[in-house]
């Protein structure tokens, strides 16, 4: 197995997929934490949904981790693989958590 990126592009696209995947859970974290103080308009399913998702999202992170090892990728296309479901759970967190915005006062 090799340690050396086979391309540089690949790499960066990489660690770009693991800062979005940083940015966007510290925001979907911000606002659960809103949602359960009443200040962010949350669904009343938000606290399992939160559980409940990162188990479906870490299991397929780690078969698509073994797989592309067992395929004998490199590293960096080992992190890639198992990131790409950790990344799509994110996204779709932060973007249907910031279309519901703040819970404003009536």
């Amino acid at each position: 197995m090799s340690f050396r990126p086979t391309d540089l592009s690949e790499l960066l696209h990489t660690q770009l997929t693991l800062g979005m995947i940083a940015a966007e859970s510290s925001a979907v974290i911000w606002m659960r934490m809103m949602g359960m103080g009443g200040l962010w308009s949350v669904t009343p399913h938000e606290n399992k949904r939160m559980v409940t998702e990162k188990t479906t999202a870490y299991g397929k992170a780690a078969n698509a981790a073994m797989t592309a090892a067992m395929n004998g990728e490199s590293a960096e296309r080992v992190i890639a693989a198992s990131s790409k479901p950790i990344r799509q759970a994110t996204r779709a967190n932060a973007r249907r958590l910031s279309k519901r915005g703040p819970k404003l006062p009536k």
